[in-house]
């Protein structure tokens, strides 16, 4: 996407956005750090400007890929290098499979949602708020702590976590309860702001040994230039000066950056998701981490439909296919039906197949003495010869091929005699399939215990502090009885 003096052009444009222009760093402890190691603070201001020296040897620092354990260790990762992990992108609400009418989902809902990603294979990890941000009769503040619950009761995955009113706490206390690691969030306000929960975020996530996630959230022609150079010179900035603070706090700390950027719909103001410029700048900004040696997490696939329909296969397959083929490290992409308004696991069974296709393209062909297959051609001939028979068909067709669930390959007339099926009814049948068959690997006891142990910290702690009203309460631990485990 980029040549090599691009590249360095961009590069320099950073180092000198962090250098003259600074960030702005709403938090007393970081600003003391920033200064400690040789940056200008201004911190009336709580302005940081960071020398180019030090953004060198601080991506230098931070590791090239990393291992990301997950509670089953078949399914653990390396974050980084030359592969492409997915996760789910998660929807504020759920919707109505036939109407496709969004609404808030039930807590069953959200936690058979949760057992269906973990089925999926191209699903590696969960993002923070998935499915859902939420459930019904769940306030608000409890939101982050009881999806990491479900995700952690229902799936065996790698889990990243958000941040918001100090729930990154729980969710740390959680991950420790449990015996498990996870990546937590340092989110950007663009332009060129942290604000202090986030880096209360950051310190907690580094301290408590964590890999962290440095995200932004940029809007091209809003709170980032509407140039794609000037976005990536933005985006770059705050991300590289999440990391600094990072390696900061503890030098060698791994760091997953993200390019979450989109452009904006001048006509209406809204964030263009679904738009081709996306997937322009995410292939650029994979070269320049590519070059600084850390992992680049691309922008989240959200489309801009509202429905699994045509526009929304598009706008997912040039994203996936983009940061597949440019070297992004990973992508929130299963799921989402509509931007960050919704989700449905029928749409993320459909993404399984998509992301199938790509994970198959990025396979490439293998080239051998036996898929050359000379022999087999001498053997065989011109017409009326053929391959059909040979055990070398047999072997390699299940091998070079990807064979989608949800795709309809019948001919017309099988079609016609069959139901006139289509990819929705598949993926219907396909949910119904993994609702009767997977049980995702169980919480010991004490497991169980621990989890239920931090929730109950965390309602008392932000009922105390009036984040919870007694009603609330009230309709909250009626919403309870609902079980944790409806498949059992």
């Amino acid at each position: 996407m980029l040549s090599d003096e691009q590249v360095e052009e961009i590069h320099r444009g950073t180092l000198q956005v962090l250098w003259t222009t600074g960030v702005y760093i709403e938090h007393e402890r970081a600003l003391k750090l920033f200064e400690q190691n040789g940056c200008r603070v201004d911190h009336e201001a709580m302005r940081v400007r960071i020398p180019p020296a030090l953004v060198e040897e601080c991506l230098r620092k931070a590791p090239s890929s990393f291992p990301a354990p997950a509670r089953d260790p078949g399914k653990t990762l390396m974050i980084g290098g030359n592969v492409l992990c997915l996760a789910v992108a998660p929807g504020h609400k759920t919707v109505d499979s036939t109407t496709w009418e969004p609404r808030e989902a039930t807590r069953k809902e959200n936690y058979d949602a949760v057992r269906i990603l973990d089925a999926l294979p191209t699903v590696h990890f969960f993002s923070p708020y998935t499915p859902y941000f939420g459930f019904q009769g769940v306030p608000s503040c409890m939101a982050m702590p009881e999806s990491l619950a479900a995700r952690i009761r229902c799936s065996s995955k790698f889990q990243c976590v958000g941040f918001s009113n100090d729930s990154e706490m729980f969710a740390i206390e959680m991950a420790k309860a449990v015996g498990i690691e996870i990546l937590g969030t340092c989110a950007w306000a663009p332009p060129l702001a942290l604000y202090r929960d986030a880096v209360e975020s950051t310190f907690r996530t580094v301290e408590a040994g964590f890999c962290l996630r440095v995200v932004t959230g940029q809007v091209m022609g809003g709170t980032a230039p509407a140039s794609i150079a000037g976005a990536i010179v933005t985006n770059n900035a705050e991300v590289i000066a999440g990391l600094v603070l990072a390696q900061l706090i503890r030098p060698g700390t791994r760091v997953l950056v993200k390019d979450f950027t989109a452009p904006m719909n001048m006509s209406s103001g809204a964030p263009a998701f679904g738009g081709i410029e996306i997937a322009i700048h995410n292939a650029a900004s994979n070269q320049l981490f590519q070059k600084y040696g850390v992992p680049l997490d691309n922008t989240t696939a959200y489309p801009n439909s509202k429905v699994p329909d045509y526009q929304s296969a598009t706008e997912k397959a040039f994203r996936i296919m983009t940061a597949g083929i440019s070297g992004g490290n990973t992508l929130l992409f299963h799921g989402s039906v509509h931007g960050e308004l919704t989700h449905h696991p029928i749409q993320a069974i459909l993404d399984d197949d998509m992301a199938g296709m790509v994970g198959r393209y990025m396979e490439g062909v293998t080239v051998s003495t036996e898929s050359l297959a000379l022999d087999l051609i001498e053997q065989v001939g011109p017409v009326p010869g053929h391959f059909m028979s040979a055990a070398h068909t047999r072997k390699w067709w299940k091998m070079e091929q990807f064979v989608p669930k949800t795709a309809d390959r019948l001919t017309y007339p099988e079609w016609q005699s069959s139901g006139k099926r289509t990819c929705l009814d598949y993926a219907r049948q396909r949910m119904d399939e993994i609702m009767a068959s997977h049980k995702p690997m169980p919480l010991t006891p004490s497991q169980e215990d621990a989890v239920e142990r931090v929730l109950e910290e965390a309602r008392t702690h932000y009922h105390k502090k009036g984040l919870i009203t007694d009603d609330e309460m009230r309709v909250y631990r009626d919403s309870m009885k609902s079980p944790n485990y409806p498949y059992e």
